[in-house]
C-alpha cells in the first residue's frame, strides 16, 4: 500500500475528543490491547496528530516523532498499527510465523503472504476469520516485519489445502511509511535490508533460559539446547570448523557429524572474528561466482546474490553476518570487491539497491579459486512467495480461456461447456466447428456482438 511516494494533504494535531475517539477505535480493533498497551503507542500526554493521504488514507504518529497507526478507509474499520508500533508492542496483533527468514525477503519486496510460505505449529493453525488484522514474524525474531488483512479464515484454509493467499499486506518494514519517520529504525540485529532473520540476541536469551529452567532433567535439556544451536544462526562453531573455513580457502570441509552425547559435553564454543568473517565472505563469493552465477543471470540486485546464491554456499552450521564483517554493509562490501576488479557494481538510483552487472572470470582471485561441488539440500517450493533459483524444476505457466457471456452462444451452439477453460487451440476447434456446422449466424443472431467480433 505504501510502494509509491505521495505527500499528505493535511498534517494537523488531534482534539482531546478525537484522540479518545482514537484510542476507543484502536481497543475495539485491537481486543487483546491493555491499557498499558495503548499508552505506549498512544501516549495520554503527549501530541497526536494525523496525516491525511488523497487515498482517504490517514496516519496517526506521535508528534516529532514515530507514526503509529494508520486507516486505510478513513473510517476506522481498517486500523492497523505500524511495525514501530508492534516493535512496541509485539503481541498487540496475533501474527503468522514465516517458514524462515528467506521468506521475507519476498515480503519486503511488497509481496502478500502465502500460506506455502508459513510455518504450521504441531497443533495447527490458530482460529482466525476473514478481515482480520494479522502481523507476520519471522521465527527467532519477536519484532515483527509486516501487517495485514486475512483473506480467508482457518477453515477455509484447511478446505483449500494451505494453498493461496493467506494476507493481503498493507504495511511492512523498509516501506515508505516505515521510512517516512525521521527517527526510523531497526529494532535487532536480525533486520536486514533485504531480509530479516532471527535475532541472536534474542535467540541466546531463549537457549540460556530453557536451559536454566530445570536443571534437573540434566543431559536430555542440554542436549536439545545443542541440536537447536546447530539448527539456527549467530551461534557458536566448534575450532575445527574455523580453521577449515580460514585456513582452506579453496576445501570448505566440514567436521564430522557429533552424537548428541559429544554435543551434550561440548561446552566450549568459539566465534568467527572479523577477519574470518570477511575470509568467508571472500569464499562464499567465490563459490557463488563460480557454480551459480552466470553471465546470463546478470545484472543481478545485490539482495538476490546475498540470498539466492553467497548464503546458500555457507558452511552448515556457520552464521555469515555482514553486519559483523569489517564492511557492515551488503552495499559496502560489493563496492569493495568491485574496486578489487572482482566484479563489477552498479547502484540502481529508483530501487535504491546495489546491481552486480559483471564479472571478470579472469582476475587472479577467480582464477585461484578451486571451487568445491556442494550437495544441494532439497528446497520446499512456495507458490508465488518462494522461488529458488537453484531449484532444477522451472515454472511452467500456460495461457487459459474462459468464456465470456459475449461468446457464449457460440459454444453452446456446438453444446461446448461454458464453465470449462479451454487452450487457445481448442478455443480455436470450438469457433471453427461453429462456422463449418453453419451455427455461427444463429449463434451471432443469439449473443451480443460488436462489429461481428467476439472477445474472450
Amino acid at each position: 500500500m505504501f510502494k509509491k511516494n505521495v505527500d499528505a494533504k493535511a498534517l494537523q494535531r488531534l482534539s482531546g475528543a478525537d484522540k479518545k475517539k482514537l484510542r476507543r477505535t484502536a481497543k475495539q480493533r485491537f481486543p487483546q490491547a491493555s491499557d498499558d498497551d495503548l499508552d505506549a503507542i498512544l501516549p495520554p500526554k503527549v501530541e497526536i496528530t494525523v496525516a491525511k493521504y488523497p487515498s482517504r488514507t490517514l496516519v496517526y504518529g506521535i508528534e516529532g516523532e514515530l507514526p503509529m497507526l494508520f486507516d486505510i478507509d478513513g473510517r476506522g474499520h481498517e486500523l492497523f498499527p505500524t511495525v514501530y508500533a508492534l516493535w512496541k508492542v509485539p503481541y498487540l496483533l496475533p501474527a503468522f510465523t514465516l517458514k524462515g527468514g528467506e521468506v521475507s525477503h519476498f515480503i519486503l519486496g511488497g509481496a502478500d503472504l502465502m500460506f506455502p510460505g508459513i510455518s504450521v505449529p504441531p497443533e495447527g493453525l490458530p482460529s482466525f476469520q476473514a478481515g482480520q488484522p494479522w502481523s507476520v514474524k519471522v521465527p527467532g525474531n519477536p519484532a515483527p516485519i509486516a501487517v495485514g488483512t486475512t483473506t480467508m479464515s482457518n477453515t477455509e484454509a484447511l478446505k483449500a489445502g494451505l494453498r493461496g493467499k493467506a494476507l493481503r499486506i498493507a504495511h511492512y518494514y523498509k516501506d515508505l511509511l516505515w521510512a517516512s519517520a525521521d527517527g526510523r529504525y531497526v529494532p535487532n540485529e536480525g533486520f536486514y535490508d533485504d531480509m530479516v532473520i532471527e535475532d541472536p540476541n534474542f535467540a541466546s536469551a531463549s537457549q540460556h533460559i530453557d536451559s536454566s529452567e530445570d536443571p534437573s532433567e540434566g543431559k536430555q535439556d542440554k542436549a536439545a539446547v545443542d541440536v537447536s544451536e546447530c539448527l539456527t544462526e549467530d551461534h557458536a562453531i566448534n575450532s575445527e570448523t574455523i580453521e577449515n573455513v580460514t585456513a582452506g580457502v579453496s576445501e570448505l570441509n566440514l567436521p564430522q557429524e557429533k552424537t548428541t552425547e559429544e554435543q551434550t559435553e561440548e561446552k566450549e564454543h568459539q566465534h568467527l572474528s572479523t577477519e574470518e568473517i570477511d575470509s568467508l565472505l571472500d569464499i562464499c563469493l567465490l563459490q557463488a561466482l563460480h557454480t551459480n552465477v552466470k553471465d546470463k543471470d546478470l545484472p543481478m540486485p545485490g539482495s538476490i546474490l546475498w540470498s539466492n546464491h553467497i548464503l546458500p554456499c555457507r558452511p552448515p552450521g556457520v552464521t555469515l553476518d555482514i553486519k559483523k564483517s569489517s564492511h557492515k554493509k551488503l552495499s559496502k562490501w560489493l563496492q569493495s570487491k568491485s574496486s578489487s576488479g572482482l566484479i563489477s557494481v552498479k547502484e540502481d538510483k529508483h530501487k535504491k539497491e546495489v546491481m552486480l552487472i559483471g564479472i571478470s572470470r579472469k582476475h587472479p582471485d577467480y582464477t585461484a579459486f578451486k571451487h568445491h561441488k556442494r550437495v544441494q539440500e532439497p528446497v520446499e517450493q512456495h507458490d508465488n512467495i518462494v522461488a529458488d533459483g537453484s531449484s532444477a524444476k522451472q515454472l511452467e505457466v500456460d495461457e487459459i480461456y474462459k468464456p465470456s457471456s459475449h461468446v457464449n452462444p457460440i459454444f453452446l451452439a456446438v453444446d461446448a461447456d461454458t464453465g470449462k477453460y479451454y487452450s487457445a487451440s481448442e478455443a480455436f476447434d470450438v469457433v471453427f466447428r461453429v462456422c463449418g456446422e453453419g451455427k455461427f449466424g444463429q449463434a451471432n443472431r443469439q449473443g451480443q456482438s460488436n462489429s461481428g467480433r467476439y472477445i474472450m
